[in-house]
């Protein structure tokens, strides 16, 4: 180590199977402040198995869960289910380690919904939860013990109308139509994610249930009327959202507090009124956003773009843990 050069960091990452945990060992593999150390299934029955897509990248073995082979580890990235992940996390703050958690299970503050979204998720949350979106969280993300990334949907949808409504040019609800790559639906085999029923078709689901609907409602504010629909890509979401301005606001207004919101954030990218393609941010950890402003009748449409497995997932989190650990917000993503 050269002088002045921070010491790497230990991190281990469960769920290494998954498509997003999968990412995650590829990136922190490669990240100049990370030492990789481990990297586990999501269950203890889990057989050993190597990632020949990174052969030479990481050339270890993916081995079945157990809490002790995480010793050494600084940093533990949770990519599993949220049952486990709920149940897990408490065991690994108590053992002294700072999680990052994918999954859905600490994402909803109220208790009630918790309840019904993520029923195995413990009440109350462990101390030093913190709900973390890091363009907007960044100063809260050091002094969290158990770091919560938000959903892929949500991402894209906080990102469109975060800047809008915490400057109160919106009102009424907001209505969020996405759709996205099949390996948002994670790797567990469904007739929904089958080749045959998704190849040359498009498909809407979880109208008025979807447990993504008040994750963004709680960080909007506002009222979310959600519908995500499963197109046949590998990767990528497109999210079109639909908000009403309040009356007198202009559309210098609203592009004057989108670029002052994301002057500084690296990872979005704003397209004005050239709207952004999924093909311009896949295999990246960028967020592209667009829009177009209808004055005359205060609307405004907001399209995002992003990859859901990286800034979606696992590049969101390497964001965050960049942000923990003081190293540089974009280390290890470029």
């Amino acid at each position: 180590m050269t002088e002045g050069q921070q010491q790497r960091v230990g991190v281990g990452v469960v769920g290494a199977t998954g498509y997003g945990g999968q990412e995650l060992v590829r990136l922190l593999a490669r990240h100049p402040g990370a030492d990789l150390k481990v990297a586990l299934g999501s269950s203890d029955s889990d057989q050993p198995r190597t990632l020949p897509g990174l052969a030479r990248t990481w050339d270890g073995q993916i081995t079945a869960y157990h809490a002790d082979a995480l010793a050494g580890c600084e940093v533990v990235f949770l990519s599993a289910p949220e049952a486990f992940a709920a149940t897990s996390a408490a065991e690994l703050l108590a053992r002294g380690h700072r999680v990052i958690d994918l999954s859905g299970a600490f994402r909803l503050k109220d208790a009630a919904q918790r309840a019904r979204f993520y029923p195995a998720t413990p009440d109350p949350l462990p101390d030093g939860t913190v709900y973390s979106l890091p363009e907007f969280d960044a100063a809260a993300v050091p002094g969290a013990r158990l770091i919560s990334c938000p959903g892929c949907y949500p991402t894209a949808a906080m990102l469109s109308l975060l800047p809008l409504a915490r400057a109160g040019l919106l009102q009424g609800d907001a209505i969020v139509d996405a759709k996205s790559g099949i390996s948002g639906a994670g790797k567990g085999a469904s007739e929904r994610t089958h080749f045959s029923e998704n190849h040359g078709s498009v498909a809407a689901y979880a109208l008025f249930s979807h447990r993504h609907t008040p994750e963004m409602e709680q960080a909007l504010g506002l009222p979310v009327t959600f519908t995500p629909h499963l197109v046949p890509l590998d990767r990528g979401i497109l999210s079109t959202t639909y908000a009403r301005l309040v009356p007198g606001v202009t559309a210098a207004q609203v592009a004057n507090t989108l670029r002052a919101a994301y002057a500084k954030a690296f990872f979005v990218r704003l397209t004005d009124d050239r709207m952004p393609e999924i093909k311009h941010v896949v295999h990246t950890n960028f967020c592209d956003i667009g829009w177009k402003v209808d004055e005359p009748t205060g609307r405004v449409i907001v399209v995002a773009v992003l990859d859901n497995l990286l800034k979606g997932a696992a590049g969101q989190a390497v964001q965050q843990f960049n942000l923990l650990c003081g190293f540089p917000e974009a280390e290890g993503l470029l």
